[in-house]
């Protein structure tokens, strides 16, 4: 019996590691029940608490295995469905994906362990959440980056969201982190360590309210009557060499229906054929009409360079004016195929079409529409929120153009909208963000859906967006707020370590 115990006592921990990561997911949407997320994190913390170095790689090494396995294995429904690859295969991949991604967690478990030589509260308050946010941010460049699932997202509807202007979705991330140290520590601690806990979470949360009410930009101009199409239509036959009239029709039908609009949005890729081909028979015709109305239209299709054989993932926008904006970021595996040389024989398994696209060349994503200039994201652009903010201040709105039927009926349409969400929110800007299946929306500049299309459903959505100027911190910062108190939170915890274990050897 009392080895039974000792077993059950010694993989608990990793029990719990695993289900708090897998209890962060329905922090996202769609299910956006923003405070398990700080639940969650407490059973982080719980799980770390007083663990060898090695546990403490594994325990957070878990936690990342069930934030990731329960969030993001949508990643094998485009290896299989849509890249043509054997299930076994494209399920194997997808695992070995989030064992890769989940060692950032494993990493910041381990340091926080091989770190931790000081009072209790370092490491829930200092250690952990500066190293959290620190390999968060990693994840979101290193080897092209993928900052899908980000801690912050949970908050889009929390308190919290009130610091979004001011340091982005990494602070948000901080401030979660933070948050479930101080409940950890609430639920731990006696006394009057006790109390200083439940006060720091009262000011936290308090103040997330108060900036809430803090308008960060101004009006600019009168308002727009924007619309956004989804003609849903399948990815199976999206790329039959058939399907491009029947599409063309779905899109022609569904922009004459809102002519009356200022804004017209089509999703990315919305056309299946280069701008070229189609140029004469379609857009120049779409564009005089678009002239007569009054509109503007925005479409993703995409270019090809006949003198370079280049081929870009684009956006066009059409009507007073012609400006054209070419896709920047690219998707690995699915845009373009990273490492050539060290993949070989194993890059003919990614069979998707149009899966060798060139990056764009512009300095900031810009587009002219008409007398406004837009700030524009294409698919999974809008991820990178560095990116998208250096469009401010110029851009008087956002646009985001995607084709998330890639991932089928599954959480990534609901994730990829919080996203467009939070990037609205952080930069005070309305988004209005059209997809080919959905989940297509106008976002006010407070990062709230006024309008939206269901998924899976053909036809439009309309409604008021207003130009607006001025700049919030966050869009003049960047990331540099979060993510240096997150190096300074951490330097103390180390500080505060070396401090105590010296007081600890001159006493003993």
């Amino acid at each position: 019996m009392p080895l039974q115990s000792s077993r059950l006592s010694s993989t608990a921990p990793g029990l719990i590691a695993l289900g708090s990561g897998a209890l962060t997911v329905l922090g996202f949407a769609p299910f956006s029940l923003f405070p398990l997320a700080i639940v969650a994190i407490v059973g982080l913390c719980q799980s770390l608490d007083r663990a060898p170095e090695r546990a403490g790689f594994w325990r957070g090494w878990l936690f990342g295995v069930g934030l990731m396995g329960f969030g993001v294995f949508w990643i094998r429904i485009s290896l299989n469905e849509f890249g043509n690859m054997d299930a076994w295969l494209a399920h194997g991949l997808t695992a070995l994906f989030i064992a890769a991604m989940a060692l950032y967690f494993g990493l910041a478990g381990w340091l926080v362990r091989r770190l931790d030589g000081a009072p209790s509260w370092v490491a829930p308050l200092l250690l952990f959440p500066g190293l959290y946010v620190l390999f968060e941010w990693l994840r979101g460049w290193l080897f092209t980056g993928f900052p899908w699932l980000n801690l912050g997202y949970t908050q889009i509807d929390g308190p919290l969201a009130g610091y979004a202007p001011l340091i982005g979705v990494y602070g948000l991330s901080l401030l979660a982190v933070l948050s479930g140290g101080l409940l950890w520590g609430l639920i731990r601690w006696p006394g009057r360590a006790r109390i200083a806990a439940s006060v720091g979470l009262v000011l936290i949360w308090a103040g997330g309210l108060v900036l809430q009410r803090v308008d960060w930009t101004q009006p600019s101009g009168p308002v727009l009557k924007a619309s956004v199409l989804q003609a849903n239509i399948p990815q199976s036959v999206k790329w039959a060499p058939d399907a491009g009239l029947t599409i063309a029709e779905a899109y022609l039908q569904l922009t004459k229906d809102n002519l009356d609009s200022d804004l017209i949005v089509w999703p990315e890729t919305a056309l299946p054929d280069f701008l070229h081909q189609v140029r004469a028979p379609l857009i120049d015709p779409l564009a005089e009409r678009a002239r007569q109305e009054g509109a503007e239209i925005v479409m993703g299709i995409p270019v090809m360079d006949l003198e370079k054989r280049r081929y870009y993932n684009a956006l066009v926008s059409i009507g007073s004016a012609d400006d054209r904006y070419a896709k920047r970021h690219l998707v690995p595996f699915g845009e373009f195929m990273p490492f050539k040389a060290w993949l070989g024989p194993l890059v003919q398994l990614f069979e998707v079409p149009m899966s060798d696209f060139s990056p764009g060349e512009d300095a900031r994503p810009l587009l002219n529409v008409g007398q406004h200039r837009a700030g524009v994201s294409i698919c999974y652009e809008d991820a990178f929120p560095a990116e998208v903010s250096q469009a401010m201040p110029e851009a008087e709105y956002l646009i985001n153009v995607s084709n998330d039927a890639w991932f089928g009926d599954s959480l990534a349409p609901h994730q990829h909208l919080e996203i467009s969400r939070m990037r609205a929110l952080e930069n005070g800007r309305y988004l209005v963000r059209a997809t080919n299946t959905g989940v297509s929306a106008i976002i006010d500049d407070k990062g709230r859906v006024v309008a939206t299309i269901p998924a899976f459903a053909r036809g439009s959505a309309q409604a008021d967006v207003r130009p607006m100027q001025g700049a919030t911190p966050y869009s003049v910062v960047g990331n540099w707020a979060p993510i240096g108190t997150a190096c300074v939170m951490v330097l103390a915890g180390v500080g505060i370590g070396r401090v105590r274990r010296r007081a600890n050897r001159l006493a003993s």
